[in-house]
């Protein structure tokens, strides 16, 4: 005969079985005997008894079962823990944590409000305010919060407005290196196990200048030799050249930009280009930074390159490709840090 499991019964019959092994047991019954007479366990039996003694019949009787339907956390204490996670780092929370983490946010409930939760349940939590796990962006210590404001607000719209005033185009520029040791993308491959891809073990890299736009135009010159005011120069006439009209070129402070020779050149060619400089420690501001992250991650994709001129010609070679596409730099001006170019 199959026993019946007591933990399928519905509460009242659960209460009900409790106080008839109770009694029976209170009566002379031994407890060996209850465990064949009713179908349950002797561990069960012991801790009705002590149940029994402890609360007598209140002791026994159906609690609710499941998880508590009131939430731990008020709605004004979780719009606090939402607000400080979004504005605040652990860090400058004084907690043992750099990123937010399930346990940071366990912690930081602890010392505000003294709750403690699981880490499974701030989890939950979590999800539901929709904060989900993601990969941070870095950023100096050094960037002016107040500068980068003030360039996303007035000084890139003045920008806007004068280059329409002159029918100018705006490109954003930024330079680059590339090395046949860095290593991007992911692999499939056994658990525990990583994969191995073979390639040269000589090192050598190219850099590259390149300069974009909002509606998609790219610019560019890959190079084996030192980024410096000669080859920027070299850049910039290129630019004017193949553009034909007035151009508005944003970049970096990197010195070479703030070169003298570069300062001389500009002033004696203000008529067909201009020079602004974006905040400084602000690469997120620039949109060819996600040229250059797409350069780094797809141009090798297929295979790496085994000699400093095949790194160059595939280098070349994908950058004109992205020229045929204009769709693909102008979805860069989507990105949320950037969106503020995208017209």
């Amino acid at each position: 005969m199959k026993k019946t499991d007591a933990r399928s019964l519905d509460p009242k019959a659960q209460e009900a079985l409790r106080l008839r092994v109770v009694r029976a047991v209170n009566k002379g019954l031994k407890q060996t005997e209850a465990v064949k007479i009713f179908c349950v366990s002797r561990p069960a039996i012991i801790k009705w008894m002590r149940q029994w003694r402890q609360a007598g019949q209140c002791g026994l009787r159906a609690q609710k079962r499941g998880r508590p339907s009131v939430k731990r956390l008020s709605p004004r204490q979780a719009a606090t823990i939402v607000s400080l996670i979004i504005e605040k780092t652990p860090d400058q929370l004084k907690l043992p944590f750099a990123l937010w983490t399930r346990g940071a946010v366990q912690q930081l409930i602890v010392r505000r409000f003294g709750i403690r939760l699981s880490v499974w349940t701030v989890g939950r939590y979590l999800k539901s305010w929709g904060l989900t796990p993601q990969k941070p962006l870095r950023r100096a210590y050094e960037q002016d919060p107040q500068a980068v404001r003030r360039w996303v607000k007035a000084v890139y719209p003045s920008i806007k407005r004068q280059a329409r005033t002159v029918k100018a185009e705006i490109y954003w520029g930024d330079e680059m290196g590339l090395r046949s040791d860095h290593q991007t993308g992911r692999s499939y491959g056994l658990r525990g196990q990583t994969p191995v891809i073979p390639g040269t073990g000589q090192r050598f890299g190219c850099n590259m200048i390149s300069a974009i736009t909002n509606r998609g135009a790219v610019r560019f010159i890959v190079f084996k030799e030192r980024f410096t005011s000669v080859l920027f120069l070299r850049f910039l006439k290129r630019l004017i050249k193949d553009v034909r009209r007035p151009v508005f070129l944003i970049v970096d402070r990197h010195r070479v930009h703030r070169a003298l020779a570069v300062k001389q050149w500009l002033r004696s060619n203000a008529k067909s280009i201009r020079l602004f400089f974006l905040p400084t420690y602000s690469p997120e501001l620039n949109p060819d930074e996600l040229l250059n992250n797409d350069v780094k991650g797809n141009a090798f994709r297929i295979r790496r390159p085994a000699t400093q001129s095949e790194m160059v010609h595939r280098v070349r070679g994908y950058l004109h490709k992205r020229q045929k596409m204009p769709w693909v730099i102008q979805n860069f001006f989507h990105k949320s840090t950037v969106c503020y170019a995208s017209n």
